[in-house]
């Protein structure tokens, strides 16, 4: 299985050097000429596995040239005892026919853990491969969920050395810590003084000719479709389908990577039904899946679910490249993007987007808070607010179309991670720092608080060097192997 580029679809790469590189050197992103394809037999013996071991069988297909050796050694120290959970991934039911798959009990407390774990790994096996040297210096933008995942992923990869950068008012309090007290030999952490549009542009300066750890490479997309076999194999496992009953899976949105590997692992054989997109108030894809229009220059709100506060997502692209299956056509939109901000796609396109069964809901703070003290009051449900986001869109979605078939609700996020929006969700209007606000919601919920996020109470800041952005720049050209 070759990989070519979303921006040059007669371009061809090795899955080693598709893994190793991140993204194509045109800038554009990998992706499988030609998908593998899953037999029934196949999926139906992962309901009898272990999450590492449906990752390895899984990443096996995704990941050809690289040997089952080591992929075993990739998932089994990937998914092992740094969850707080022996299932990995728990599958919780909601109400009749609706589940929620937990994705969030890694040492962050967020479902990028999954995805990002097996990276190090598996960037030095793609070297090795290669008879290259793996890279020495990575750079991540801590401005959420992914890049607090990757400094977790590289604190101990042998040779090679993590820059997380973060803007100064772009993490909540206990993401600032988490960042700052990240424990490991790999890392250098530095905050930026600038706002965070503004240390986007830093960042993308200061990243030139730096591998970039950003979740859209293909070895985190591929990490992030075992996510719907797991599912899948869990509901066989407890009997609550049969072999070939199609799934449907509500998706939290952003960056767009969670809904594509959905997307992937259907067209890779999984019997995945109707695949509905949950955004907020900012996303621009609910009017692409909608009616065809992607404007990047709306209005942006902070809202309580930050990791979906995305304008332009990493992979829309990816998507555009599935729509249009060639990159010339891909290439004109993404230029099109950036001189305008927006772009257009024709109703033959939208159409394709639906046989596929794309849908796209989208919700403000107030009904996500109604969807989460719902779900506590009514179904005992403790949620965080992006999966609040995904609970509301499949409301909306059963009332609108009346399907009763079983749906999955990916949940991304601890509530714990987000408990200052959670308490009063929930009815208590509790006032404290972010440590009292997880021991208020632990005596509320009766559930334990995610002990990595406890244990940042007592861990001393490791990193405490704020940088300006040309002092970034130099800072990275500084580095011992770019002279």
């Amino acid at each position: 299985m070759d990989f070519c580029s979303t921006r040059n679809a007669s371009a061809r790469f090795s899955a080693a050097q598709a893994v190793l590189q991140g993204h194509a050197p045109d800038s554009g992103l990998f992706m499988p000429c030609a998908l593998p394809a899953f037999s029934r037999e196949t999926i139906m013996t992962t309901a009898a596995m272990s999450y590492a071991r449906t990752a390895e069988t899984v990443l096996s297909a995704l990941l050809p040239g690289f040997s089952s050796e080591a992929l075993r050694s990739v998932c089994k120290a990937a998914y092992g005892p740094q969850f707080d959970e022996g299932q990995i991934t728990p599958l919780q039911a909601v109400r009749p026919g609706l589940w929620a798959l937990e994705l969030w009990h890694g040492p962050t407390g967020t479902g990028e853990d999954l995805a990002l774990l097996p990276l190090p790994p598996l960037l030095a096996e793609a070297a090795a491969r290669l008879e290259e040297a793996p890279p020495q210096t990575l750079l991540t933008a801590l401005c959420g969920s992914t890049g607090l995942a990757a400094l977790e992923s590289f604190s101990h990869a042998p040779g090679m050395t993590l820059w997380g950068v973060y803007p100064q008012a772009c993490l909540s309090p206990l993401q600032r810590l988490q960042a700052v007290t990240q424990l490991g030999d790999s890392l250098q952490v530095f905050g930026v003084t600038a706002d965070e549009a503004d240390a986007k542009i830093a960042i993308d300066r200061a990243a030139q000719g730096i591998r970039r750890v950003d979740g859209a490479g293909w070895a985190c997309l591929a990490a992030r479709i075992v996510w719907y076999f797991r599912a899948y194999a869990r509901l066989l496992n407890t009997e609550a389908i049969e072999m070939g009953d199609p799934v449907n899976f509500v998706v939290p949105t952003g960056e767009l990577g969670s809904l594509l590997a959905g997307l992937l692992a259907k067209r890779c054989g999984l019997p995945v039904g109707r695949l509905i997109c949950a955004v907020n108030e900012n996303s621009s894809l609910f009017s692409l899946l909608q009616d065809g229009v992607f404007d990047g220059n709306r209005p942006f709100r902070r809202t309580a679910t930050a990791d979906l506060d995305i304008s332009v997502p990493a992979e829309l692209e990816r998507l555009l490249f599935l729509l249009y299956g060639d990159g010339e056509p891909v290439t004109r939109r993404m230029a099109e993007l950036e001189r305008k901000g927006a772009f257009r796609v024709d109703e033959a396109l939208v159409q394709r987007l639906r046989n596929e069964g794309l849908l796209a809901f989208w919700c403000d703070d107030a009904h996500t808070f109604d969807t989460m003290r719902e779900l506590w009051f009514g179904r005992g449900y403790l949620c965080d607010p992006h999966t609040g986001v995904a609970m509301h869109a499949y409301h909306r979605y059963t009332a609108l179309t009346g399907d009763k078939a079983p749906t999955v609700a990916l949940s991304v996020s601890s509530p714990f991670r987000f408990a200052a929006a959670v308490l009063p969700a929930i009815g208590l209007d509790f006032q404290g720092d972010a440590f009292q606000q997880l021991e208020a919601l632990e005596i509320v919920s009766g559930r334990p608080a995610p002990a990595a996020l406890k244990a940042l109470k007592t861990r001393a800041p490791r990193f405490s060097e704020i940088l300006a952005p040309e002092e970034l720049q130099k800072r990275l050209r500084s580095r011992p192997e770019s002279q």
